[in-house]
């Protein structure tokens, strides 16, 4: 019997368990403090100095580089390692699903990654860890140490578009899927929230597992509402279980 392709879209809400704040939740740092949000801003970024030098001293503070995977991250590379064919699509930074064993080739991430950092001029890249190494030694806003560019975290930045071949793929995906499960996402942001409904309208089997209501949880074959940590685990097992695990 051939095992459905399961597509995992992944949002902030599974990796609050790893510590990791929800930056848009009711008590989310862009919610809370609007300057904040400035500090991810490309064109502020690119254009004042002192931004950048907030933006590093954010980063050095920041947990998301500490965080290690947590139950649900690990269902995801069980069910993967089980010979289910599986597919990430994450809205994440924090390279969590990599950690917990899924193969770096089977994770789209559609905002970047925290754990790099590139150069806007030439676009070298270079691990996170080196440039905090920089900024710990006393530099304040790293500059790229081939062309002396600006470095800026290799995420999607506010007034950045996606990468379109990361968008492309991930599009294919999930209209090539069996299974589409959105985990841990408000389903608000574009491009990534219209996946569920590409999904649902090309016959996929929708599942979605967040908190609170979604705009797409009409179209939906099944809605959990329970603590991503138990939820999403138990609801994989179940999924290995019935394609023959």
């Amino acid at each position: 019997m051939t095992k459905p392709l399961v597509a995992i879209l992944s949002g902030a809400g599974i990796s609050t368990d790893s510590g990791i704040p929800d930056y848009r939740g009711p008590g989310g740092l862009w919610r809370r403090d609007p300057e904040a949000e400035k500090l991810v801003t490309y064109e502020y970024y690119m254009g004042d100095p002192e931004i950048r030098r907030r933006s590093w001293q954010m980063r050095r503070t920041n947990r998301t580089l500490l965080a290690e995977p947590n139950a649900a991250h690990r269902a995801v590379a069980e069910l993967e390692r089980s010979g289910v064919p599986v597919r990430v699509i994450t809205q994440n930074v924090d390279g969590l699903h990599q950690l917990a064993g899924m193969p770096a080739r089977k994770v789209l991430e559609l905002h970047g990654t925290a754990r790099t950092v590139v150069c806007t001029g030439c676009r070298a890249k270079a691990p996170m860890a080196d440039a905090l190494a920089r900024v710990e030694a006393g530099e304040e806003d790293p500059p790229c140490p081939d062309c002396g560019g600006i470095l800026k975290s290799a995420t999607v930045m506010f007034g950045e578009r996606l990468d379109p071949g990361v968008l492309g793929e991930a599009l294919a995906i999930t209209k090539a899927c069996q299974v589409f499960i959105a985990v841990g996402t408000s389903l608000k942001v574009q491009p990534a929230a219209g996946l569920a409904g590409i999904a649902a309208d090309h016959g996929a089997r929708l599942v979605i597992v967040n908190a609170e209501p979604t705009p797409y949880d009409e179209l939906a074959d099944e809605v959990i509402r329970e603590p991503i940590g138990t939820a999403l685990p138990a609801l994989l097992h179940r999924l290995g279980t019935e394609h023959g695990r």
